[in-house]
């Protein structure tokens, strides 16, 4: 295979063109067949229901070439769960797992050339999606829908990789309401946050932070990651009815557990954020993101997690067991990888 000229310890979390992408059609109440494309546009129809309605859900997940030579992918089957649950929450048909695996896999052999080398820090990023296609004019349902996936090699989310990085507590913007979609892996929940965001980083904050919609009292999400904080060899999570289930987390509170902590998940008040040790952004993109300070405008208050800018002890130790599972250099007792290229 020739080798794409790519600076791989230096590109950022960004788009670049690959070989190929996978789609599979639904039309007539079923999948067809899965089809290799080198387009990179759709066609598709003016009317279709994801550009008016936002029938549209995506995922996130990456594929990592290892130090044994083998390609692996993290925990797909809760990817292709977690579609699958958004699909029930804006009426798609569902995926089956066995489907998005197999595009999973198709995908990442067609553009094996993409896949950054161990060494490099950088990892292949999959991006599956699913849009509504058939033209409709009235809030209903679409009857076609196309599922596809392209992949992109990616650098760290955030610039510098695994460090501390400075949050600001949003009031003014909302990212979903406490019964709405934000459980759903949709885009409507990312249009809702690019304005809070444009103006977090324009203040100089890495991300913005959300309270709960409804009371503006409870840790809500870190932009579009889920939060952690830890104190008393506790790992403490959010639990909300808006708040998108990290596959990332969940697989953190079992290494906690794994390591010897304490797991909660439950409401966190803001005042509670003084009593944490250290604390945490946490998802696919960035895998963790340590907090170095969140500050409050409103009020004031800053909650300091790094006095010296460093990753706190548990959360390097959480982030090197994750990743070290990822590449698989440590046993992956709990069955969380899928080897897709020997």
């Amino acid at each position: 295979m020739k080798q794409p000229e790519i600076d791989w310890a230096n590109i950022g979390f960004g788009y670049i063109a690959t070989d190929y992408n996978v789609r599979c059609a639904y039309r007539n109440g079923e999948w067809g067949e899965i089809e290799v494309s080198s387009s990179e546009l759709i066609n598709i129809h003016m009317a279709a229901t994801s550009l008016h309605y936002g029938q549209e859900a995506f995922e996130g997940l990456k594929a990592y070439r290892c130090p044994d030579g083998k390609v692996r992918v993290f925990r797909d089957d809760e990817n292709a769960a977690r579609l699958q649950s958004t699909c029930r929450g804006i009426l798609m048909p569902e995926v089956p797992t066995e489907l998005f695996q197999e595009m999973v896999t198709r995908v990442v052999r067609l553009n094996e050339r993409f896949v950054p080398p161990y060494e490099s820090g950088a990892t292949l990023y999959i991006r599956p999606l699913l849009i509504g296609t058939s033209a409709q004019v009235g809030v209903h349902p679409a009857s076609e829908y196309l599922f596809l996936m392209f992949v992109t090699p990616v650098g760290p989310y955030f610039k510098g990789g695994f460090s501390t990085n400075p949050y600001v507590i949003t009031r003014d913007y909302d990212r979903s309401a406490p019964l709405g979609t934000g459980i759903y892996k949709v885009g409507g929940n990312y249009a809702a946050s690019l304005k809070a965001n444009k103006i977090a980083h324009d203040m100089g904050y890495s991300c913005e932070f959300y309270l709960d919609a409804k009371e503006k009292k409870y840790i809500d999400e870190c932009g579009a990651a889920n939060f952690f904080g830890i104190k008393n060899n506790t790992y403490v999570t959010p639990a909300s009815t808006s708040i998108l289930p990290s596959i990332t987390n969940k697989s953190l509170m079992q290494i906690a557990e794994d390591l010897g902590l304490k797991v909660e998940r439950r409401q966190i008040p803001e005042e509670e954020l003084a009593t944490f040790e250290e604390a945490g952004a946490c998802g696919t993109a960035a895998v963790i993101s340590p907090i170095e300070r969140i500050d409050d405008p409103t009020t004031g208050k800053s909650y300091v997690f790094s006095k010296d800018g460093k990753p706190g002890p548990i959360s390097t130790r959480l982030y090197n067991t994750i990743r070290n599972i990822q590449y698989g250099i440590e046993p992956d007792i709990h069955g969380w990888t899928r080897v897709v290229i020997e």
